[in-house]
């Protein structure tokens, strides 16, 4: 498989990714996922591992009436996508949105990492 191949896969893999979050389809976001896939914040603290994990941590958020993820821009270096997203949010505090740098590593066809790098929270 050439670079441009995998990033082409990468790319699109990580799109389906995102429309899956977007229409809060569970099974479809948790299938673009390794079986053993880990989420980390930036600062490497483990936010879900596994399936399992990040079922019960997406559903949450899946359960937010206004949860929408607006890519900003997209980077494609081999097996790794760096999204820039805004991220429109119910928070406890009210409705929001918070800009996210997601950086996603994919192997396989399958995302098995995941960083995270969140920025303030604005409320309307």
């Amino acid at each position: 498989m050439t670079n441009t191949t995998i990033q082409t896969t990468a790319e699109h893999l990580i799109q389906q990714q995102l429309e899956a979050y977007n229409h809060k389809n569970i099974s479809a976001w948790l299938a673009c996922y390794h079986p053993d896939a880990v989420q980390l914040d930036f600062h490497g603290t483990v936010l879900a591992r596994g399936h399992d994990e990040m079922q019960q941590r997406i559903s949450q958020r899946f359960a937010e009436a206004d949860l929408h993820a607006k890519l900003l821009s997209r980077i494609v270096m081999g097996d790794w996508v760096i999204d820039h997203e805004l991220i429109q949010r119910n928070f406890p505090e009210g409705r929001g949105q918070v800009e996210l740098l997601c950086s996603y590593q994919v192997k396989q066809g399958l995302i098995v990492k995941a960083l995270f790098q969140f920025g303030e929270r604005l409320l309307f």
